[in-house]
């Protein structure tokens, strides 16, 4: 149920989103979810890719500096209110979000929240209790 997430740490320097996403995809590998923070000194980029262990694997052979982390996606409705009620599931169940980001555009009138949380179990019965249904690899084209 969880989806492997790539933190790449970056220098805060020109031209090295390029070269991930240049060496990604020189090997066919696709991204479903990017979000980038900054500090004064260094950038992290967080990326969601179809292929998450030739990703990191071809990121490492370059020499770049990551981590793979778990996540959970969800699929929220594109309408008011629907990111509302998801985030209201999880407060009222004292779930604690690190960091959420979207994924790139979905069809059906949905679009994919991602959620890093310390206690992926409670987030998961909490987004079931409140009859939402996480959200698979395979949904989001990840194999």
């Amino acid at each position: 149920m969880t989806i492997h997430q790539i933190s790449v740490f970056l220098e805060n320097r020109a031209g090295q989103l390029a070269q991930i996403t240049t060496a990604l995809a020189e090997e066919n590998i696709d991204l479903r979810a990017i979000n980038i923070a900054e500090t004064s000194d260094y950038g992290v980029l967080r990326l969601i890719a179809d292929q998450p262990q030739k990703a990191a694997s071809t990121l490492l052979e370059k020499g770049f500096i990551l981590s793979m982390t778990p996540v959970i996606a969800v699929s929220v409705p594109d309408a008011p209110g629907g990111l509302a009620r998801v985030l209201e599931v999880l407060a009222a169940a004292a779930v604690d979000v690190e960091y959420m980001y979207s994924a790139f555009g979905q069809g059906d009138g949905k679009a994919y929240m991602i959620f890093r949380v310390t206690d992926i179990d409670k987030l998961v019965q909490a987004l079931q209790g409140g009859g939402i249904q996480p959200v698979t690899g395979e949904e989001m084209g990840i194999h």
